[in-house]
C-alpha cells in the first residue's frame, strides 16, 4: 500500500504543471514592472519566467536559484563576452568584472540598444561604461594607465556631439567594441596600434584612405612601431576639434606638441634616417616663435607638409619637394619663390645649409657686441669709480643754459615712447615663455596684439627720425650740430685722455667742446641703427615682397640683423646712455635737459669751458639762435640747438 501511494504521488508531482507568470507575479508583483518588460527586448518573445529563472519546478521555490544563463539565447554574445577582457576577468573571480547585467542592466529592464533609454544607447554608454572607468579605485585596482578616461571622452568632440543626439558620432562600442572587448595590446583590439587607422576610418573613411597613402601609412602598414596612427596626433579619449586651443592639432600646438614629439626625439631620428634638427630650426625661425606665442594664423608644419597626405620631400607629389615649394609658400605668400629658387628652410645657425652671408652676419655681430658692450663698461666703470674718488665739482648757481629747443625734444620725445615698446614686444617673440612676456601674448591667438604694438611703435620710431630731419632741413640755425657732430681726431686724443685721467694715469682732467665723443658716438649709433632697423624690419615685415622680388637667404639675414642689432641698441642704451643721463655722479639723479631743454651752467663750465665762454658772448656769436627770451643777452638769453 504505501509503495502505490509513493508511485500515484510521483505521477502527480510529474504530471503538475510549471509555475506560469501569474504565479510567480503573486510574490514579485512589487519587483516586476510586467508591462515594461513587455515594451522591452524580451517582450516580443513567447517564453515564461522560468525560461529564464531555470530551477522554479515548484513553488515555493527555493531561495537560491540557478545564475540566468543568458548563453541559453545569447549563444554567439556570450562567446564573444568570454574571450573579452570583461569575461576574463569574471572568470578569475573578479567581483567588480563587468557581466551581462552590469552593462544591460537587469533582465526584466533591458530595451534594445536603438532605444534612448537604454543603458548601451549612445547617449547613456558613457555613463554605463563610467560607473567603473570612471572610478579612480577601479581603475588603480586594475592597473588601468588611463587618468578620467569618461571625463576625458565627455569633454571630446565626439563625446559633446553624442551629448546633443548625434547618432552617427563615435561612443566607446565604437572604437573598444561591445562584447568582445580585448585590451589594446592584442592585435585582435580594434585599439591596437595597427588597427587604429582602420577604426577610426569607418566614421573618417576619406580621411583614412589618403592617411593610408601617406609616409606615416606606408609605414603603420609595414608594421614600423614608431610609425604614427590617429591617436598619436588627435589622442585617445580627449580628441578635441583642431579650431580648440586645448588640441593637440591645434595650429600652435601642432607643431610643438604633436610633431615635435616624434621629429624632435632624437632616439626615433637616429633610427629611421630622419633629420634631427627640423623641429629646432622651426622653433627658432618667426614661424615658429610666432606659434610659440600663440598665433594662430602663422605656418606649422602641417601648413607646409600637410595634414593626413603627407609624404617625403623626395616624393614629387609632396607639398615640400623642390618643385612644388613655390606653390606651398605662396598659399600664404604669393609670388614667393618664382623670381629665385627657394633655398633651404629649416637652417639652423652654424650649419652648412645655413647661407655663407647670414654666417658672416652672425659671427660679425657675435664679436661686435660683446667688444662694443666690453668696452662701454669699461669706459664708464673707470669714470664712475673716479668720480666717487676724486669727487665732482659742484656749482651752487642758479643759471641754466639751453641745451634742447623744442623741436629736438619733440623728436627724442617720439623715441622715448616708442623704443621701449619695441624692445618689450620684439624681445617677446624670441622669448614668448618669460614671465614679463606673457601679459603681451594672452591675446596673441585672438588678435596679434604683440605684432601690432610693434610696428606701431616703429613707426612712430620711424616719424622721429623723419621729424629730426626735416627739423634740420628746415632749420640752417639748428642744421649745425650735422657739423658739430662730425667725427674728428681730437674725439679719439679725448678719449684716451679721459682714460688716461679716469685711470689716474693723468692729472689733468680733459674738457670739450659742444658735444663730447660719447655724445658723438651715441648719437651716430642711433642713426646708423635706426637705418639698420628700419631696413631690416621692413623686410621682414613685408615678407610677400621680400620672398618675391629677392633670394630667400635675404630674409634670413634681416632676420639675424634685426635681432643682433636690436640686442646691441638695447644693451647700449641701458649701459652708455642711461650712464650718461642717470648715473654719471655729475649728473645724477638725471639730466633734465631731455623734459626742461636747459642744464646747469655749472655743469658747463666744468665739462664745457669753451663752448660755456661761446654762449657767454652772446647769441650773434655763439650758434643761430632759433629762440630768444625778453631781458638782457646772458648766457641764457639764447637756446643751444644741441640734440641729444
Amino acid at each position: 500500500m504505501p509503495l502505490a501511494l509513493a508511485g500515484i504521488l510521483s505521477l502527480v508531482l510529474v504530471a503538475a504543471p510549471a509555475p506560469t507568470d501569474s504565479d510567480c507575479l503573486v510574490c514579485h508583483e512589487e519587483n516586476v514592472d510586467i508591462a515594461r518588460m513587455k515594451r522591452g527586448a524580451h517582450g516580443g518573445f513567447s517564453f515564461g519566467c522560468t525560461d529564464c529563472h531555470a530551477g522554479v519546478g515548484e513553488l515555493p521555490h527555493p531561495e537560491k536559484l540557478p545564475a540566468v544563463e543568458c548563453a541559453s539565447c545569447h549563444d554567439d554574445v556570450v562567446k564573444e563576452y568570454a574571450r573579452s577582457v570583461h569575461g576574463a576577468a569574471h572568470a578569475t573571480g573578479a567581483a567588480d568584472a563587468a557581466t551581462c547585467r552590469s552593462c544591460h542592466g537587469p533582465a526584466h529592464d533591458i530595451v534594445p540598444a536603438g532605444d534612448p533609454t537604454s543603458r548601451v544607447a549612445k547617449g547613456h554608454l558613457a555613463d554605463t561604461c563610467g560607473a567603473c572607468h570612471a572610478d579612480p579605485d577601479f581603475l588603480s585596482r586594475h592597473r588601468i594607465p588611463f587618468a578620467k578616461p569618461v571625463e576625458a571622452y565627455r569633454a571630446s568632440v565626439h563625446g559633446r556631439a553624442v551629448l546633443k543626439g548625434d547618432e552617427k558620432a563615435a561612443s566607446c562600442s565604437d572604437c573598444h567594441g561591445s562584447h568582445a572587448i580585448v585590451p589594446a595590446r592584442d592585435e585582435r583590439s580594434p585599439i591596437n596600434h595597427w588597427s587604429v587607422a582602420k577604426t577610426c576610418g569607418r566614421c573618417h573613411a576619406a580621411i583614412g584612405k589618403v592617411f593610408s597613402g601617406s609616409v606615416h601609412g606606408q609605414a603603420a602598414t609595414r608594421g614600423e612601431r614608431g610609425a604614427p596612427v590617429c591617436t598619436d596626433c588627435h589622442g585617445e579619449h580627449a580628441i578635441l576639434a583642431p579650431a580648440e586651443a586645448g588640441s593637440p592639432v591645434s595650429p600652435a600646438r601642432v607643431s610643438t606638441v604633436t610633431c615635435g614629439r616624434c621629429h624632435g626625439d632624437e632616439r626615433l631620428t637616429k633610427k629611421y634616417g630622419i633629420p634631427g634638427d627640423r623641429v629646432a630650426a622651426y622653433e627658432d625661425s618667426f614661424h615658429g616663435l610666432a606659434g610659440r606665442s600663440g598665433s594662430q594664423t602663422v605656418a606649422n608644419c602641417a601648413s607646409c607638409h600637410g595634414i593626413h597626405d603627407i609624404l617625403p620631400s623626395s616624393d614629387p607629389r609632396s607639398t615640400v619637394h623642390p618643385a612644388n615649394l613655390s606653390r606651398t609658400c605662396g598659399v600664404c605668400h604669393p609670388g614667393a619663390g618664382q623670381r629665385f629658387s627657394i633655398g633651404p628652410i629649416h637652417v639652423r645657425a652654424g650649419t652648412a645649409s645655413e647661407h655663407p652671408m647670414v654666417r658672416w652676419i652672425r659671427v660679425f655681430y657675435l664679436w661686435l657686441i660683446p667688444l662694443t658692450l666690453g668696452f662701454m663698461t669699461f669706459h664708464n666703470a673707470a669714470d664712475f669709480i673716479a668720480k666717487l674718488v676724486r669727487g665732482v665739482p659742484r656749482g651752487h648757481s642758479a643759471e641754466v643754459v639751453p641745451r634742447m629747443n623744442l623741436h629736438f625734444r619733440i623728436a627724442h620725445g617720439l623715441t622715448v615712447l616708442s623704443f621701449p615698446v619695441l624692445v618689450v614686444t620684439g624681445f617677446a617673440l624670441k622669448y614668448s615663455e618669460s614671465w614679463w612676456a606673457r601679459p603681451l601674448v594672452a591675446w596673441e591667438g585672438e588678435a596679434p596684439f604683440r605684432g601690432i604694438a610693434h610696428r606701431t611703435a616703429a613707426v612712430v620710431l620711424l616719424l622721429s627720425l623723419v621729424y629730426h630731419a626735416i627739423h634740420l632741413l628746415a632749420s640752417r640755425r639748428d642744421r649745425v650740430i650735422l657739423e658739430r657732430l662730425r667725427p674728428r681726431l681730437q674725439d679719439a686724443r679725448d678719449l684716451w685722455a679721459t682714460l688716461r685721467y679716469n685711470l689716474g694715469l693723468s692729472k689733468e682732467r680733459p674738457t670739450f667742446g659742444a658735444f663730447s665723443y660719447a655724445e658723438k658716438i651715441e648719437y651716430l649709433a642711433y642713426v646708423w641703427g635706426s637705418v639698420v632697423m628700419a631696413a631690416t624690419g621692413f623686410l621682414l615685415w613685408f615678407n610677400t615682397l621680400t620672398l618675391t622680388y629677392l633670394p630667400n637667404w635675404v630674409a634670413d639675414a634681416a632676420t639675424v640683423t634685426h635681432f643682433y642689432e636690436a640686442v646691441l641698441a638695447t644693451l647700449a642704451i641701458l649701459v652708455w646712455h642711461f650712464y650718461m643721463v642717470i648715473f654719471d655722479p655729475a649728473v645724477y639723479p638725471m639730466d633734465l635737459s631731455w623734459i626742461t631743454g636747459k642744464v646747469p651752467a655749472d655743469h658747463l663750465r666744468e665739462t664745457r669751458p669753451e663752448y660755456y665762454r661761446e654762449l657767454s658772448r652772446g647769441p650773434e656769436r655763439a650758434a643761430p639762435l632759433e629762440e630768444k627770451r625778453a631781458g638782457a643777452a646772458t648766457p641764457t638769453d639764447g637756446e643751444d640747438p644741441s640734440g641729444e
